[in-house]
């Protein structure tokens, strides 16, 4: 247990330095981009830090697996100059025995990963977009899931009292919405004016998105500014109101599954599949995120089937790029099963599980391999 825990803290070390080495540079390459990007904005050197802050956030989680296998290539590489894996292979330890240490912290580190960065960068990156969006006027068009409602918000030019055109705001609420995001049912729409409030409220049975114009059926409107709306409300077979919402539009607006922390996700599922989307997407990045401490783990067993032995030479080199080089290819082989599930061709726990399974078993394979001579 003291050799065990001797390497795993020499790993977790390589681990936080390397980690530290790739936030400052994520850091000094974003606020440059931040500073250009909103040039005319004038937020300063300290509001493009606070920028650069909560956008790297994303970029640094993802290549966590990546630092782990660079962790692992030190960790394996300075033992080996030392002459320290010399002696613990020749005290009898086996090579599983030596991988197990940093293996199990790199887990406990994809553990810790998932638990508390996942939200952080949820939360991060919301922020980010929130004050992108106050600094660059937007369309103004958000949509959510609630436990029993689909609700929507759009933009809506209007005409003022003095003749002016104005732009109002229409809250729309569903119970459900079709899969291809074009038609709502049981929808309400409430019209709000530039300082007055609600003016208009809509009932309708189905409302159906073309280009341009939402189409509704079956229609109730009432007059919300008169003194007894009930009164003067009117029906209608038919009626078209103006949008500039598209069906793309609102699918991208849930924005992505890195977005919602990971212990809300499956209540997000489950209230997207209620409301009649598909949560394809959000399936594949759970299962993902369930997979991240094993797929940290895998990588630092591929560090070591090439780097965990005692070098010396020109082969040092080739080797050291043999692993990192294996590692890149399972981090984009992992990037390309997200693609097949995303698109339903493999189901989200294949697509979440297999490639650092089969990595890991892989490199099990090739150290034991290794270990027999």
């Amino acid at each position: 247990m003291i050799l065990s825990a001797y390497v795993a803290r020499r790993f977790l070390r390589m681990f936080v330095l390397i980690a530290a080495i790739f936030g400052a540079i994520l850091f000094l390459i974003d606020i440059v981009e931040q500073i250009r990007r909103f040039s005319d904005e004038n937020i300063g050197l300290s509001g493009a830090a606070v920028l650069s802050l909560l956008n790297i956030t994303a970029s640094f989680y993802s290549i966590l697996p990546l630092m782990t296998v660079l962790a692992g290539i030190a960790l394996f590489l300075s033992l080996s100059r030392s002459s320290e894996l010399v002696a613990i292979r020749a005290s009898g330890r086996s090579a599983l025995r030596v991988l197990a240490a940093p293996a199990v912290t790199a887990a406990l580190a994809g553990i810790l990963s998932v638990a508390v960065l996942n939200p952080m960068v949820a939360g991060t990156s919301k922020r980010y977009d929130d004050a992108v969006a106050r600094m660059k006027s937007g369309s103004g068009q958000t949509i959510s899931v609630g436990d029993s409602a689909v609700w929507l918000r759009q933009a809506l030019p209007m005409t003022g009292p003095d003749g002016a055109e104005t732009a109002g705001q229409v809250v729309i609420q569903a119970s459900r919405a079709s899969a291809d995001a074009t038609t709502l049912y049981d929808a309400t729409f409430m019209i709000f004016a530039p300082e007055q409030g609600p003016t208009r409220r809509i009932d309708a049975r189905q409302a159906r998105l073309t280009e341009g114009a939402w189409l509704l059926s079956d229609v109730k409107e009432w007059p919300l500014t008169q003194p007894n709306p009930e009164a003067m409300a009117r029906t209608a077979a038919a009626l078209t109101l103006p949008t500039d919402l598209t069906a793309a539009r609102i699918r991208d607006s849930f924005g992505k599954p890195e977005a919602i922390p990971i212990w809300q996700l499956p209540a997000f599922i489950k209230g997207l599949e209620r409301a009649g989307f598909s949560a394809q997407r959000h399936k594949v990045w759970f299962q993902m995120e369930l997979a991240r401490p094993l797929l940290m783990a895998a990588m630092v067993a591929l560090a070591a089937v090439f780097t965990m032995r005692h070098m010396r030479g020109r082969k040092m080199g080739l080797l050291v790029l043999a692993g990192f080089g294996c590692g890149i290819a399972l981090f984009f082989l992992r990037n390309l099963a997200q693609v097949l599930g995303d698109n339903g061709g493999i189901p989200p726990v294949l697509a979440g599980w297999a490639p650092p399974i089969v990595a890991l078993f892989l490199a099990l394979g090739a150290l034991l391999r290794l270990e027999d001579g």
